[in-house]
């Protein structure tokens, strides 16, 4: 077993109004969340993100590469609106470092990301935003870098940007976010919908804009 340290986002999960939802759609929720986590591997070079249920109706997630944070909330915010409008989910996000390996069941972790993220959850299901993000590693006074509080203010505009995306939205959207971005003609063809109308899609959601900003984000000088 590696004791090396290594940074590491961790993303903690609470479905929203899981009560009115139902025991069926917490379900479904569940796997669609599931799957989206196995998806998300292929942007970590094949590593797990290691799902697992948090707490009842929660969930967390470790990303071996912290600079797809934003991304992966964003997925996870889709993968659930694809469902239905009633779906979603409060999300704290914790970037900081970890040493050894991760286990299969991340409620035995213990590390100072896994315990922020958790807090950052209870905050966010305690205030008018869903998505609560810092990094607990970060250098003060570092030079040349995205600070704390400007990188985390991109999760709060990404929260508002996206907290009311419909289900056709949510469905077009989720087949943008992987890193292999498809054609509009090839989800057009996975949705049954026209390239015209998937187009439209994306702009009444500014989601090219959105992309834009995330390759921005993930090639940043905060992720070197």
């Amino acid at each position: 077993m590696s004791d090396k340290t290594r940074k590491i986002a961790v993303l903690t999960g609470d479905l929203v109004n899981s009560t009115g939802l139902g025991p069926e759609k917490v379900e479904r929720a569940f796997r669609a969340l599931e799957d989206c986590a196995e998806m998300q591997a292929d942007w970590m070079d094949g590593q797990s993100l290691h799902f697992t249920r948090h707490r009842g109706d929660g969930w967390q997630v470790a990303l071996a590469e912290p600079k797809y944070a934003l991304r992966s909330a964003l997925c996870f915010r889709a993968a659930l609106r694809a469902l239905g409008g009633e779906f979603d989910s409060y999300i704290g996000i914790a970037e900081g470092e970890v040493k050894g390996e991760i286990g299969p069941d991340l409620n035995d972790e213990t590390s100072i990301a896994f315990a922020t993220s958790g807090t950052l959850l209870e905050y966010a299901k305690k205030s008018e935003l869903r998505f609560w993000h810092t990094n607990v590693s970060i250098k003060a006074g570092t030079e040349g870098t995205v600070k704390d509080g400007e990188m985390s203010a991109l999760f709060v505009f990404a929260d508002i940007l996206s907290r009311d995306w419909t289900q056709i939205q949510a469905q077009t959207i989720f087949q943008f976010l992987p890193l292999k971005k498809p054609t509009q003609e090839e989800v057009g063809a996975q949705l049954k919908k026209s390239r015209q109308a998937i187009g439209k899609t994306l702009s009444s959601t500014r989601f090219t804009e959105v992309l834009y900003a995330l390759r921005m984000i993930e090639a940043s000088d905060h992720y070197a």
